[in-house]
């Protein structure tokens, strides 16, 4: 979104997405570690967990320390290969990163402090191409927009997920959204879809996006998210696994070939009109040399 927006090079956007896809590889796998240190006396008691490396005795906590600081260290690399100013932009998630385990032991809501987390990306898109966000307005009104957008998002499919811990959650004191709308689960569901879906197309029309972005992106966005939400058997773990898992791929895949297809579409036309401004450019010039046809500068 933010390449649509400033129309940069497409070299430039395929080495920061590829750096990108390094870093959330990277501090999600950082995110998980800290999540199973924390976690470490009470996954035992968790069917689904009970067989995680820490858990189990396979890997131990001071391994488990060290392994995050590598991880850590890692996502640093990568980093500072970005423009300086992503930096101050990149080091509160840390916080975040941190802290989400804490938050199911004290909210029904930890899945928003997860997605707080998770969706960071949104905002440092901008910055990584050069967008200062406390400068220009139109890319922060973006950003804002797509951030809340992920943040809807990755609510609904972690209430999905927490649902196949429902039964073992209360158990050990661990809270859950999914716990706390129970018996409403998918008219919440419903609700965090249109919101990720308005928030998302609110994004698109603040940098005035194209129909394919609207179409490829808002659409299969809408249809993959209404899909899931209806046919996900919150009953049966099996079936809140597979969409956990696989629904992620459905909606993120549509959003991105429409952000892809948006984003080409803009560069071709800002090509065409920087050609067409040149050719402009040549035809006055050629009305000003002499009759001859030689200028003396």
């Amino acid at each position: 979104m933010a390449a649509n927006y400033s129309t940069a090079p497409l070299s430039l956007v395929a080495t920061t997405s590829i750096l990108f896809a390094a870093g959330a590889f990277v501090m999600r796998g950082a995110g998980c570690t800290i999540n199973d240190l924390w976690d470490r006396n009470l996954d035992p008691y968790v069917n689904r967990t009970r067989l995680r490396p820490i858990a189990r005795g396979a890997v131990t906590p001071f391994n488990a320390v060290a392994f995050t600081g590598v991880q850590l260290l890692a996502g640093l690399g990568i980093l500072v290969q970005f423009p300086s100013s992503c930096f101050f932009y990149g080091i509160p998630s840390l916080l975040l990163v941190a802290t989400y385990p804490l938050a199911k032991r004290v909210t029904h809501y930890p899945q928003v402090i997860l997605g707080l987390t998770f969706s960071w990306g949104a905002i440092m898109g901008f910055p990584a191409l050069g967008l200062d966000l406390l400068v220009d307005t139109t890319a922060l009104k973006t950003a804002v927009a797509l951030y809340t957008s992920c943040i809807s998002w990755t609510v609904l499919y972690d209430m999905i997920y927490a649902q196949m811990d429902i039964m073992d959650d209360p158990k050990i004191g661990i809270k859950s959204i999914a716990l706390r709308h129970s018996s409403h689960t998918k008219a919440v569901l419903s609700t965090l879809a249109f919101t990720q879906v308005s928030l998302l197309a609110a994004a698109g029309i603040t940098i005035n996006a194209g129909p394919v972005f609207f179409v490829g992106s808002c659409g299969s966005a809408a249809a993959a998210l209404g899909l899931m939400v209806w046919k996900v058997n919150l009953k049966e773990v099996s079936s809140c696994w597979w969409w956990f898992k696989y629904g992620a791929w459905f909606t993120g895949g549509g959003i991105t070939v429409g952000l892809l297809g948006d984003y080409l579409m803009a560069l071709s036309q800002s090509k065409c009109e920087s050609r067409s401004q040149t050719t402009a450019s040549r035809s006055g010039a050629s009305l000003l040399l002499p009759i001859g046809g030689n200028s003396t500068t």
